[in-house]
């Protein structure tokens, strides 16, 4: 990853100490690990994907979750707290942790009723102080599922004068359905956030008519500063003002691709972070952003995705490991 001059070595208040908070979900995802129908409980959840890569990138990453005390979230905690993640946002919840069964695909069979993670309070989240933020990532599920959904869009909205805004959908269709107006609260979070990173998967099923390229320029002809769709093994393309690029993904044995793009989206924020391109002052240099430097930020996030789908569950690499002599070599970038 190309690192700004300066960008962890000083102490700026608007760089150096501002944090991205990510807020949503922090689950116990069980794995299968042989035939035999033997799974092994690995700490996940989109948005505590996110911190715990943010963390290992070196960015100030403060995480907002609603963590049980039963052992599963133990385990989250610990987590989170080993990345280095600041965990003052974390709620103890009364509630049990919520867990997902993972199949081949991957497929999320999520048990969710009644879990901690979807009940989050006005008074909850008031402990984010805006103005020591860089950034809010928001994601998954609890951006959208009642009855924690709507203090998180209160949140946004309180959050957007000072910091960046940062929207990963990452649908799960299987539950879109029990509520009735997903594809509006998504649709309003993609409306007010800075950057949108989505897979092909989450737009076949928001907005199936509409090509990848075509989507991400509509983003950013109506206000958005940079959207990126991923699609696996066939990379992603991504639109800023500057332009529309395709970046392919890297070849690697596949272990599994849980997590795969949330390292994805950690590493495209680190890059953005690098570069000073978060927070509400450089909003208009987001908007900015020039190919070439979208290109090298996009490349580190594929070889941070390609990483993770080469370890069992979400495992993401360190700032160490993508600054590693690369093992990993992708093909040449198309504009």
């Amino acid at each position: 990853m190309v690192q700004a001059q300066g960008a962890f070595a000083d102490t700026d208040t608007d760089v150096g100490t501002a944090a991205v908070a990510v807020v949503g979900e922090a689950l116990i995802d069980l794995i299968p690990v042989d035939v035999h129908d033997c799974y092994q409980a690995v700490p996940g959840g989109s948005p505590a994907n996110v911190a715990v890569g943010l963390a290992r990138l070196g960015i100030p990453t403060r995480m907002a979750a609603r963590i049980s005390g039963d052992p599963p979230g133990r385990i989250l905690r610990r987590r989170l707290a080993d990345a280095g993640v600041d965990m003052r946002g974390v709620v103890a919840a009364a509630e049990p942790s919520s867990v997902a069964l993972v199949s081949r695909g991957p497929h999320y069979d999520l048990r969710i009723h009644g879990t901690a993670d979807w009940q989050w309070t006005e008074a909850e989240l008031q402990q984010l102080d805006p103005d020591s933020l860089a950034a809010l990532h928001i994601g998954s599920l609890a951006a959208v599922l009642p009855p924690g959904a709507h203090e998180i869009a209160a949140l946004v909205r309180r959050v957007r004068p000072t910091a960046t805004i940062t929207y990963d959908p990452n649908i799960r269709p299987d539950h879109m359905a029990a509520i009735p107006d997903a594809r509006h609260r998504i649709n309003t979070l993609i409306e007010l956030a800075d950057v949108v990173k989505l897979s092909d998967a989450d737009l076949g099923w928001l907005s199936p008519a509409i090509p990848p390229a075509a989507f991400a320029q509509h983003l950013v002809a109506t206000g958005t500063a940079l959207a990126v769709v991923t699609q696996g093994a066939a990379g992603a393309v991504a639109a800023c003002a500057a332009g529309i690029i395709e970046v392919p993904a890297f070849p690697v044995e596949v272990v599994d691709t849980v997590g795969a793009g949330d390292a994805y989206m950690s590493a495209l924020l680190a890059g953005l972070h690098d570069r000073r391109l978060l927070g509400a002052p450089a909003r208009a240099d987001l908007r900015a952003i020039g190919v070439d430097a979208l290109t090298t930020v996009l490349t580190d996030a594929a070889r941070a995705a390609a990483m993770t789908c080469g370890r069992r569950g979400s495992d993401p690499p360190t700032r160490a490991d993508l600054e590693a002599p690369a093992d990993l070599e992708a093909p040449a970038v198309l504009r």
